[in-house]
């Protein structure tokens, strides 16, 4: 966490992210866990992340673990890909042993998902059924980029089992579009909406990022109206960070572009809160809105309130019982594991009693409930937060205010 003040940055998936962490213990070659982590398996909440890593094109802004088709190398591709996720899911049967876990949720992420043909995703979800069993009403989220799918291959998705569409809009402005190397039309996310809910999917999500150097407030307003004038049920909001490593990164360097400070991207996002709350979109994560509580983005509500979930594929991050594991990142070295029977897990950690609470509260704190006064470390610390005006007592939670939600990493450090 960087110094006060900070602002919006924290993306709520941040755990299975690859790079979230470094360092850690190796993870032994069967994969097999702690028994402090597997006490408590099959009483807290449980999903499976897959990631996909492949993309035609990488984005200047990204540094996800991403790979085009000149970067792979051979050995895994789209069409390899399936079984070698299959598999690791039957890795992750054999490490959990045999307690009831059914699948709430599963979240195809990436990359970019939707360069694997629809038939893999059903391919996966069975497999994922198959060892473990999907929870009745299990949300299946895949995340594509607008250029990555059409009307047909929409409805071959939701044939599969895929409930729920998340669509990389970013933005609706071409020129913004332009600095973050997105290939898609500016259009394009709305059609896409469009033909998802044509097609039948329950659940539809635009995500949006603002603070691309050279983005004004009148390109941003225009982002979140025309998102918001989509109708999906979900948009989520981030502000951008420039990560090292990135070509946005190296133009910033070279001062070809200027990245925004804090306090525009603080402004930024109250525009979006006002706007999306405008248009009848209600704030549930800080960086997420829904129409409803059941648009509520499931698999990342798991993240944040606890629960544990298996990361498949490279660089994939899992979290069971206070153990957190990665895998090794790039494709090849994925398929040379998971095809010698090995596990892909690069290196783990177990976390400390003081570690978990201090994520416990970080991911609390930042849902429209709040946490829970019960779970602060630094209760007493409440009443000078309220004087700043950066949170309220809600019943039995601390809940930040919408200036608390631009400063929460500071509201955290206070509890904590």
């Amino acid at each position: 966490m960087r110094p006060p003040p900070v602002y919006v940055t924290f993306r709520g998936t941040f755990l299975d992210m690859p790079g979230a962490v470094s360092g850690g213990d190796p993870v032994p070659a069967d994969g097999a866990l702690p028994q402090s982590a597997l006490a408590g398996a099959g009483s807290r909440p449980f999903g499976v992340y897959v990631h996909v890593p492949f993309c035609t094109t990488r984005c200047g802004y990204c540094d996800f673990n991403t790979y085009t088709a000149p970067e792979l190398g051979g050995g895994v591709s789209p069409k390899s890909y399936p079984a070698l996720a299959v598999a690791e899911i039957g890795l992750a049967r054999k490490v959990l042993g045999d307690k009831e876990m059914p699948v709430r949720t599963v979240f195809f992420g990436g990359g970019t998902p939707t360069l694997l043909a629809p038939g893999a995703f059903g391919e996966i979800l069975r497999a994922i059924d198959s060892e473990f069993g999907l929870a009745p009403g299990a949300e299946v989220t895949a995340e594509a980029n607008p250029e990555s799918v059409t009307e047909a291959s929409l409805a071959e998705l939701r044939a599969q089992g895929v409930t729920r569409m998340s669509f990389g809009m970013q933005s609706a402005v071409p020129g913004v579009l332009a600095v973050l190397d997105r290939v898609h039309q500016p259009g394009r996310p709305l059609a896409c909406a469009r033909w998802a809910r044509a097609a039948g999917f329950e659940h539809v999500s635009l995500d949006l990022i603002y603070g691309t150097p050279g983005e004004t407030d009148d390109d941003w307003r225009r982002s979140v109206a025309g998102a918001a004038g989509a109708e999906p049920d979900h948009v989520s909001a981030y502000a951008l960070t420039v990560e090292d490593g990135t070509r946005l990164a190296a133009r910033v360097r070279r001062g070809e572009l200027t990245a925004p400070d804090d306090d525009v991207l603080a402004g930024r996002y109250l525009i979006a809160d006002e706007m999306l709350g405008g248009a009848g979109y209600r704030w549930y994560e800080i960086s997420n809105w829904a129409t409803s509580d059941a648009a509520r983005c499931a698999h990342n509500m798991l993240y944040w309130t606890g629960g544990d979930w298996w990361g498949i594929g490279p660089g994939a991050h899992s979290h069971v019982g206070g153990t957190r594991w990665w895998n090794v990142r790039h494709p090849a070295a994925y398929g040379d594991r998971i095809g010698a029977g090995a596990s892909p897990g690069q290196a783990r950690e177990v976390l400390t009693a003081n570690e978990i609470q201090l994520e416990r509260v970080m991911l609390l704190i930042r849902l429209a409930e709040g946490c829970p006064l019960a779970v602060l470390d630094q209760p007493d610390a409440v009443p000078a937060l309220v004087a700043d005006g950066l949170v309220t007592v809600a019943g039995e939670s601390v809940v930040l205010t919408r200036r608390g939600r631009l400063l929460a990493d500071t509201v955290v450090r206070t509890l904590t």
